[in-house]
């Protein structure tokens, strides 16, 4: 699995995010690849402490039967539903979102496991600081998919 905290990971992931292009068509869903970086750097900022959030009532009712399911083995499936606290609606700079995505992943893996683990995740509340690094890990590669890279 991807594991963000990981550095061959996390390369391979990067390696990725640079094969990106503005116009890279999606696979699927709505989102541009713009608005896929911004996506995902908001829900780094997340896993990094810099948007601190409380576990949905939703999350705290489902999660105990679909946590594995997310932090296992198995890619995100396609179109899987998004927090609407996490939807990129209007349009964004590409390069501006790509550099603010390498910045947090950066800052992420700075702060490390540890520091992650502090954190609230919107939907599964508290994770420890590997689960945040494979979720991300997922989260990240499951968005590079939707664009074929």
């Amino acid at each position: 699995m991807l594991d963000l905290f990981d550095a061959s990971s996390r390369q391979q992931l990067l390696d990725r995010l640079d094969r990106l292009a503005p116009d890279s068509p999606r696979q699927w869903g709505k989102m541009s690849p713009a608005q896929m970086l911004a996506h995902c750097a908001n829900a780094l900022e997340v896993a990094a402490g810099e948007q601190p959030r409380k576990q949905a009532l939703i999350g705290r009712l489902l999660s105990p039967f679909v946590r594995k399911k997310f932090l296992g083995e198995a890619p995100f499936p396609r179109s899987s539903p998004t927090d609407p606290g996490f939807v990129i609606a209007d349009s964004r700079e590409f390069a501006a979102e790509k550099q603010r995505l390498r910045s947090v992943v950066d800052r992420f893996v700075i702060l490390g496991p540890e520091h992650a683990a502090a954190c609230t995740h919107s939907f599964f509340g508290r994770l420890s600081g590997e689960e945040w690094g494979l979720l991300m890990g997922k989260h990240l590669d499951h968005h590079l998919r939707q664009f074929g890279v």
